[in-house]
């Protein structure tokens, strides 16, 4: 790899400016001062530092947020704040979520930029559960409990929703467990019955929940043992 382009996707600052800062004097490659931004390095091998600081191989990142409403589920979005700009590192528009959440919903999403551990998420093949909490404006019939199990039929859609699992917590507030995710698919689900989701929270996708440490808006990396237990 180009010991400019290590040193890019590592700190998220252009490559120009890397030539600059190399021009400067600020860039050292195994302990020796190095100004040619083309010379090929060996990631893991090679030692690398800027401004006397080292610089690490540039990976694959994971995080969790604790999304909060009002924000959309995208990167880059023409109308309203999105959840990469509450995340505060290098190249946060390389990341992306695994799994929208509505403007008004709120909590767990899951962040990176490794494709392949996204899409173990995504893909309805494997069928990874997530949590959810809502609130709804009427109360839940004891007989959508059933009718979540048997599968709905969603405005504008011809297939049944796959088995979902319906626990009821009071008269409006439940945790759904779904292995799928259509548009919209808990509040259409609620419409289908007649009833209207006011407030939706994911608490959980697969073996992941929301750590309760963070507020709305926070994030943090997830462990080695968080990021495993997504299997292939």
């Amino acid at each position: 790899m180009r010991l400019d382009k290590y040193l890019s996707q590592a700190t998220g600052i252009s490559r120009k400016e890397i030539h600059r800062i190399m021009h400067r004097g600020d860039v050292s490659l195994n302990g020796d001062e190095t100004l040619n931004p083309a010379q090929h390095i060996e990631p893991g091998v090679d030692s690398v530092c800027l401004n006397g600081e080292p610089v690490g191989a540039p990976g694959p990142r994971y995080l969790m947020l604790y999304k909060p409403a009002g924000y959309v589920s995208a990167s880059g979005d023409p109308s309203h704040p999105t959840i990469n700009s509450l995340v505060d590192i290098p190249r946060n528009d390389e990341l992306h979520c695994c799994g929208r959440l509505d403007i008004d919903a709120t909590g767990l999403i899951l962040l990176t930029d490794d494709g392949k551990w996204s899409h173990r998420i995504t893909s309805p093949r494997h069928k990874l559960p997530k949590r959810y909490r809502v609130e709804t404006a009427d109360p839940i019939d004891a007989s959508a409990v059933q009718a979540f199990l048997d599968g709905l039929k969603l405005h504008g859609e011809h297939k049944l929703t796959q088995p979902a699992e319906l626990e009821i917590l009071s008269s409006n507030e439940a945790l759904v467990y779904l292995t799928e995710g259509r548009y919209h698919q808990v509040k259409r689900m609620f419409a289908a019955l007649g009833n209207r989701v006011t407030a939706l929270h994911r608490e959980q996708i697969g073996p992941i929940s929301l750590d309760p440490a963070l507020s709305p808006g926070e994030y943090r990396e997830l462990t080695t043992t968080e990021i495993a237990s997504i299997k292939p």
